[in-house]
């Protein structure tokens, strides 16, 4: 396994997209571990699963139906033959996401899949909310990205064309759940660089990220 580079933080910190430029800069591959949870809660949402059943959302983690693809733009999620990476972005499925990440037997089921993708590449870039921390604890460079919660929704909702100030409401529900679940909740790194990107832009959070995780990456 190469060296491993983990960016964690809340939704809308500018984990994916600081993740993507970090990747290009590095020559490296990344993925969005969180991908993994909201692809499950897509499937799981489209073959009608009782999403308070862990173990049938466990089993659906080894289904065939679907599929994780990394990309050097974005971690691309297939299901049934179809791309619908853009689809698992809906609000409506990342707060699933939310609430089936809470079961132990989904994450268990989980982590490997997100842990192989270091296995095959020289380095790198995993993001999400428990990468520095659980998927993989010993990562050479750990970041924390942060940002003001009306920031946060803003960003979010010119994304996806909705409502700032719903968005900002459920970001701070999913916070909350996130952050309180008993098993690998979010939280800062012990060890990590925290970078609070309100009131800086994605060039300068990127040559942040670089600055910090080369030196660590090349001892």
């Amino acid at each position: 396994m190469g060296y491993v580079i983990t960016i964690d933080g809340p939704a809308a910190s500018g984990k994916s997209s600081v993740s993507r430029e970090l990747s290009k800069k590095l020559g490296i591959p990344w993925v969005s571990t969180g991908a993994f949870y909201r692809g499950l809660a897509y499937v799981a949402q489209q073959m009608k699963t009782n999403l308070d059943n862990p173990i049938a959302l466990s089993e659906l983690c080894f289904s065939k139906m679907w599929k994780i693809v990394l990309t050097t733009e974005k971690t691309q999620v297939w299901f049934d033959g179809q791309d619908v990476t853009e689809k698992i972005a809906h609000e409506d499925v990342g707060n699933i996401a939310s609430r089936i990440s809470h079961f132990p037997e989904v994450r268990q089921s989980l982590l490997d899949h997100q842990r192989n993708c270091a296995l095959e590449n020289s380095g790198l870039i995993a993001e999400g909310r428990d990468c520095g921390t659980v998927v993989f604890p010993r990562a050479e460079a750990k970041i924390y990205l942060t940002a003001r919660s009306e920031d946060r929704a803003s960003r979010r909702a010119q994304e996806l064309g909705l409502d700032k100030d719903i968005l900002e409401r459920q970001q701070k529900q999913r916070d909350i759940q996130d952050s309180t679940r008993k098993v690998a909740p979010m939280q800062i790194p012990q060890d990590a660089l925290v970078v609070d990107t309100s009131q800086l832009n994605l060039e300068e959070v990127v040559q942040k990220a670089y600055q910090y995780a080369v030196p660590k990456i090349n001892r």
